[in-house]
C-alpha cells in the first residue's frame, strides 16, 4: 500500500506535469495562414507627449515589432476623429474628460480631443516596423459616435467591414496587441469572438487606462467570453 508521502509525491509530479504542459502547449502557438495580428492604436496621441497618452504605451511597440514577424496576416487600426467629435468632452458644456454621458447609443466616456484626422497625433508610431501589414482600418471617422472596436462602432451595429475582410481571408483566429487594453483592444476582441474567431489578447503587447475600474472589467470580460490571454513569449 503506497504511504502518505508517497501519494503527496505522486500527486506533486502530476501537478508538476500538468503545469509543464500547459507552459509546453502555450509556447507552442505558431502563427499559420489562418491566424491575424490585429495592431490596435498604436497612434502619437497615446503614446508619450500625446493629448491621451496611456502610461507606458511605449512598450509595446517592440514587443508588437517581435510578434509581427511571425504573422503574414498583420491589420492595424487608427483612431480617426473628426474634429469636434461628439466623444471630446471639448464639445459638452461643463463636462471633462473621463465623465461619463448619455447618448442615443448607450453610455459614452468623454476623452481630451485626440486622434482628429490628419493630424500629427492620429498618424501611427513611426517605430512601428510592420512592412507587411496588409490592411489599416480607420474608425471613428463618424461625428456622433464613437468606435472602440476594429469590427463594430460603439452603436453596436455599424460595422467596419473586418469581420468579413478576415473571413474572405480565410483567417479563423485572431490575436489583438496595442491601446488600450480597456477600450479598444478590450472591444475589439470581444467582438472578434461575437463573429466566430478564436481569440488571443496579448497582455505584454497591450497597456490600459484604467478609469473607474475599467481594466479588471475589461479582463473579466474577455475571460467570461473566451478570449484567451497570453504573453508574447507564449508566440513561436
Amino acid at each position: 500500500m503506497l504511504d502518505r508521502r508517497q501519494v503527496v509525491a505522486g500527486l506533486g509530479a502530476a501537478v508538476l506535469a500538468g503545469l509543464l504542459s500547459d507552459e509546453l502547449l502555450a509556447a507552442a502557438i505558431k502563427p499559420d495562414d489562418a491566424s491575424a495580428l490585429l495592431v490596435i492604436d498604436v497612434q502619437n496621441c497615446f503614446l508619450p507627449g500625446g493629448s491621451l497618452a496611456v502610461k507606458d504605451g511605449e512598450q509595446v511597440v517592440p514587443v508588437i515589432n517581435r510578434i509581427a514577424k511571425s504573422f503574414a496576416n498583420v491589420v492595424m487600426t487608427q483612431d480617426w476623429h473628426t474634429p469636434g467629435h461628439v466623444s471630446f468632452a471639448s464639445v459638452h458644456a461643463g463636462k471633462k474628460p473621463f465623465e461619463t454621458i448619455d447618448l442615443a447609443y448607450g453610455k459614452q466616456v468623454l476623452w481630451p480631443d485626440h486622434c482628429v484626422q490628419g493630424t500629427e497625433g492620429a498618424a501611427l508610431s513611426k517605430d512601428l516596423a510592420i512592412p507587411q501589414a496588409e490592411l489599416i482600418i480607420r474608425k471613428g471617422f463618424h461625428n456622433n459616435v464613437d468606435s472602440y472596436s476594429a469590427f463594430t462602432e460603439a452603436d453596436g451595429k455599424t460595422t467596419t467591414g473586418l469581420a468579413a475582410y478576415l473571413k474572405a481571408r480565410k483567417v479563423k483566429r485572431v490575436f489583438v496587441a496595442g491601446l488600450a487594453t480597456d477600450f479598444c483592444v478590450a472591444w475589439t476582441a470581444l467582438d472578434a469572438r461575437k463573429a466566430g474567431f478564436e481569440t488571443y489578447v496579448v497582455e505584454d503587447a497591450c497597456r490600459g487606462i484604467d478609469t473607474q475600474g475599467s481594466l479588471a472589467k475589461a479582463w473579466a470580460d474577455m475571460a467570461k467570453a473566451g478570449v484567451k490571454r497570453i504573453q508574447s513569449s507564449d508566440i513561436g
